[in-house]
């Protein structure tokens, strides 16, 4: 099986991942505009090359990270499923807490999810655009010409590159509500492809698939892009169910919005439909297009 992938190196890693546990794999490094610095338009500039050559039988499967997939697939692709998840929290890097951080401290993050929910909770941080892979981002953080006395990433990344020494401190989900697919890896092959569909679905999660289900529906049923501040964390809750949290604001933290609601696990579209729909109720969708206008 010819597994594609991004370059970089926590890609790769993700990558070798899925190789182990299917066996017999070639991987298949592909650069993407995203990688090429293309602007941060939608997230199909980190997905579409690769999906191109899914659908030109170039690959037979491609591995994202699920958080940078867009809500709607290339025509003829579908999500064949996905394997155990990592940890899905954000964490700092430099210090314990937030509550650690000076007044006024400069702090590292280039997501507007991330930005809008530190601006909520301490309006006092400076946050500053810091942008490249992991190894990259620490780098500017050991810097001391960079002036950043800590920097915000995802955990999982951290896990799966073996840097997790490197945590000062985890930012907990409840409040900091994790991008949608975060901590989870999306296998995405051609749907009418049947034998790469079932190696794959020997080696899925079914908790972390309909985890990852969920939490799609609900950023696409808000219409949600890159410059949406959503968080969306499904978790197992027992008894077949799925706990679905989500967090809307503006970028500037004034203004948000959150519900958490349980559903069953074997329709998880059907719970990030209802929540979608519920926060739409209360005026999310205005929310969010003010936030999408702020970030213009």
């Amino acid at each position: 099986m010819r597994i594609g992938t991004r370059r970089s190196a926590l890609a790769l890693a993700q990558a070798d991942l899925i190789a182990a546990l299917l066996g017999d794999c070639e991987i298949v490094p592909i650069v993407t505009s995203g990688d090429r610095g293309a602007p941060a338009a939608d997230k199909s500039r980190w997905v579409a090359e690769l999906e191109q050559a899914l659908t030109a039988g170039e690959i037979d499967l491609a591995v994202h990270s699920a958080k940078d997939l867009p809500g709607e697939l290339a025509e003829g692709l579908s999500l064949h499923g996905a394997p155990a998840r990592a940890a899905a929290e954000d964490v700092l890097c430099g210090a314990a807490g937030l509550e650690e951080l000076s007044p006024g401290a400069r702090l590292g993050t280039s997501s507007i999810r991330r930005v809008a929910q530190l601006r909520a909770a301490r309006e006092d941080l400076e946050l500053v655009p810091i942008r490249g892979n992991v190894d990259t981002r620490l780098s500017k953080l050991a810097n001391p010409s960079e002036g950043l006395q800590a920097i915000v990433l995802a955990r999982a990344g951290l896990q799966r590159l073996g840097r997790e020494a490197d945590i000062g401190g985890v930012l907990h989900p409840g409040r900091f509500v994790p991008a949608p697919g975060q901590g989870i890896l999306a296998l995405q092959g051609r749907a009418d492809d049947t034998s790469t569909r079932e190696a794959v679905q020997a080696i899925t999660d079914p908790q972390a698939f309909a985890c990852l289900l969920a939490q799609r529906e609900l950023a696409r049923g808000l219409g949600a892009s890159c410059h949406t501040p959503l968080g969306a964390h499904a978790l197992p809750a027992g008894c077949g169910c799925l706990q679905l949290r989500a967090w809307i604001g503006l970028p500037d933290g004034s203004s948000w919005a959150s519900d958490e609601l349980l559903g069953g696990f074997y329709d998880p579209e059907a719970l990030g439909r209802r929540v979608a729909e519920r926060l739409e109720a209360v005026g999310g969708g205005e929310l969010l297009r003010r936030a999408e206008e702020m970030a213009a």
